[in-house]
């Protein structure tokens, strides 16, 4: 591909489609070596740093307490949180699943 063409909406959804079941349908090792090879450290601490966030908020941390203890922006940090509050949270249904499980 070069710099002028541009990916489509469609063909960003089925690769997104592809990740997910690639990673639901992995062993856990596999599916981290996959995080791996996909991203790069700075990605990948990024993203980890996001669900730390949301485990955060969930726990009852405030979001200043989050942005001095992680360093994080609190733009980042209300996204997470506004999302945590969504009806049918996908954040919600996986913490909740993990609290089940535990």
């Amino acid at each position: 591909m070069n710099e002028n063409t541009t990916v489509t909406d469609d063909a960003v959804q089925q690769s997104l489609n592809e990740i997910c079941h690639i990673l639901t349908s992995s062993d856990e090792k596999m599916a981290y070596e996959f995080i791996e090879c996909l991203f790069t450290p700075a990605e990948r601490k990024d993203i980890a740093n996001r669900w730390l966030l949301v485990k955060e908020i969930d726990k009852g941390t405030t979001q200043r307490e989050i942005a001095k203890k992680f360093g994080m922006s609190l733009c980042k940090i209300t996204r997470g949180s506004k999302e945590l509050r969504k009806p049918d949270s996908a954040f919600r249904k996986i913490l909740d699943s993990m609290s089940l499980s535990k």
